[in-house]
């Protein structure tokens, strides 16, 4: 008999004047146990965010995480919690999907101009569990390749080109 287990994600990382939300579907287990978003060491977010934002990618999880929010970007995934085996996507059990509450962070972050969602799960479920429940401002949706290592159709060049634009800091 195969146990599944409930997982909770994290606390969104962000700052009062965040322009861009990054956004993941919910925590895999090698950040669960680390207690770090993207902490799985084949993940390419913070190779990518490091070269986007300049800092440095052998730096410590803190000074990475104060080097994104000084480049006005926040993190946070879609899901508050869910029943998941494992890390992929795939195996989240849609019945037990329970979303973050974006109604009360947008309110809080009124400077957030774009959303970007880091892989096409991150995306559907955003756009089914949470889009119709928000009434705010107007917000631009870019979609992204993901950067778990589970997603190799892609290179990493061609995954740097797609988040650097997206990550670029939007005027204002």
């Amino acid at each position: 008999m195969s146990v599944s287990l409930r997982v909770v994600g994290f606390a969104p990382l962000t700052a009062p004047d965040a322009r861009i939300l990054v956004l993941g579907s919910m925590p895999g287990v090698a950040s669960l146990r680390q207690q770090q978003y993207y902490a799985h060491p084949r993940n390419a977010f913070w190779p990518i965010a490091a070269e986007v934002c300049g800092f440095e990618v052998q730096a410590s999880y803190e000074a990475r995480c104060a080097a994104l929010m000084a480049s006005r970007i926040a993190l946070w995934d879609v899901l508050q919690a869910c029943v998941r085996p494992g890390s992929l996507d795939a195996s989240i059990d849609i019945t037990s999907i329970v979303p973050n509450d974006f109604q009360a962070f947008l309110d809080n972050h009124p400077s957030i101009v774009r959303i970007c969602f880091n892989g096409a799960k991150a995306a559907a479920m955003y756009r089914r569990h949470v889009l119709p429940t928000l009434t705010t401002r107007d917000l631009r949706y870019v979609d992204l390749p993901s950067t778990s290592p589970a997603h190799a159709a892609m290179t990493r060049q061609d995954k740097l080109r797609a988040w650097g634009y997206a990550l670029a800091l939007p005027d204002g």
